[in-house]
C-alpha cells in the first residue's frame, strides 16, 4: 500500500511491470532511466542472467515532484517473465500498488501473455488482493514490428475489463512515459480516494471523543455561577483590603471555593490543544 512518512513528508508508491518473457518490461525502466534528470531518479538495478534475462528484478527509484508539500517517489519493480520464477514474481508483488502488464503485440505471443495474465491475477489473490479493484495498466508493446495483432484483438483477449491501455515501442521510446504517467495518476487517485473515506469514518466517531475544556478567560463570563445564593466575586467584589488591585485569581475563581483554590486556577496553564493529527489525503492533489 501507498507508504506516507509524515516525518519526512515522502508518499512512496510501489509500481511492478508485469509480463511474459522478453515483453520489453526491463526495456521500460532501461528508457525512464536514460531520459530522467539525474536528480529524480536513483541507480536502476538489474540482476539478469549472461543471456541478459531478467533472473530476479529491476529496481528503478524516481522522484516524480512535490504533491501538497509531500516529495512523491515511486518505485519502479520488474518480474522475471519465465514462468520457472513464480516465487520471485510473488515475492516482487508484495506491496504493490500499481502495476503495468507489458503485453508482446506478436501473434505468436499471445498464450504466453494469456499466461502471464493469469498468474498475475492468482498471485494478487493469494495476497489478498482484487485483480479487479488494483490499479492496473495495460501496455501493448513492440508496436514497431511488422505482423503484430490489432489493437482491437489485444483488448478482447487481454482486456476485457476496459482497463487504459497504450501502444508502446520502448525500444525507441514511444509510449513508455505514457504508460508511466497513467500508473502513476490511477495510485495516486486510489490513494486519495481510499483516504478520504477513512477520513470520513474518523470524522463519525468524533462527537463519542473526549473533548479539551477551552482555556479560561478572564471575563465575569468565564465564572462558574456558584450553587448557593452567595455572590460570586464578579458579582459584588468585596473591598480590598489595601488599595493594591485584586489579584487575577479572585477575578476567575468561583465564590465559595477553598482557599487557594482560585489561585490554582487562575496559575494553572490552559491545557495545550490536541494535535492535529496529520489528513490522510494531504499528499495527493485535491
Amino acid at each position: 500500500m501507498v507508504s506516507i512518512n509524515y516525518s519526512a513528508r515522502e508518499v512512496c508508491c510501489k509500481i511492478v511491470y508485469y509480463g511474459p518473457g522478453l515483453s520489453g518490461k526491463t526495456t521500460n525502466l532501461q528508457y525512464v532511466h536514460e531520459k530522467v534528470p539525474n536528480n529524480t531518479r536513483g541507480k536502476l538495478i538489474s540482476l539478469a542472467t549472461e543471456a541478459d534475462r531478467t533472473l530476479y528484478f529491476d529496481f528503478l527509484p524516481i522522484n516524480i515532484g512535490t504533491i501538497n508539500g509531500f516529495q512523491a517517489k515511486f518505485q519502479l519493480y520488474t518480474v522475471p517473465g519465465q514462468v520457472y520464477y513464480n516465487a520471485t514474481r510473488k515475492l516482487v508483488l508484495r506491496g504493490v500498488d500499481g502495476i503495468v502488464f507489458v503485453a508482446d503485440s506478436q501473434p505468436d505471443k499471445m498464450d504466453e501473455n494469456i499466461e502471464s495474465l493469469t498468474n498475475l491475477e492468482e498471485n494478487l489473490r493469494e495476497y489478498g488482493y482484487d485483480p479487479a479493484s488494483i490499479p492496473m495498466v495495460i501496455q501493448y508493446n513492440k508496436r514497431d514490428l511488422p505482423g503484430v495483432l490489432p489493437v482491437a484483438e489485444l483488448n478482447q483477449r487481454l482486456n476485457p475489463a476496459g482497463r487504459p491501455y497504450f501502444e508502446a515501442s520502448a525500444t525507441i521510446g514511444n509510449g513508455v512515459f505514457d504508460t508511466l504517467k497513467m500508473i502513476i495518476k490511477l495510485v495516486l487517485d486510489k490513494a486519495k480516494s481510499s483516504n478520504a473515506g477513512a477520513s470520513a469514518s474518523v470524522k463519525k466517531m468524533e462527537p463519542t471523543q473526549p473533548t479539551a475544556a477551552p482555556a479560561a478567560q478572564p471575563s465575569v463570563s468565564a465564572a462558574t455561577p456558584a450553587p448557593t445564593p452567595t455572590a460570586t466575586a464578579a458579582e459584588a467584589p468585596s473591598p480590598a483590603p489595601a488599595p493594591t488591585a485584586p489579584s487575577p485569581a479572585a477575578e476567575v475563581a468561583p465564590a465559595g471555593a477553598p482557599a487557594g483554590a482560585g489561585t490554582a486556577v487562575a496559575t494553572a496553564p490552559a491545557p495545550p490543544p490536541p494535535a492535529e493529527s496529520e489528513p490522510a489525503v494531504r499528499p495527493f492533489p485535491g
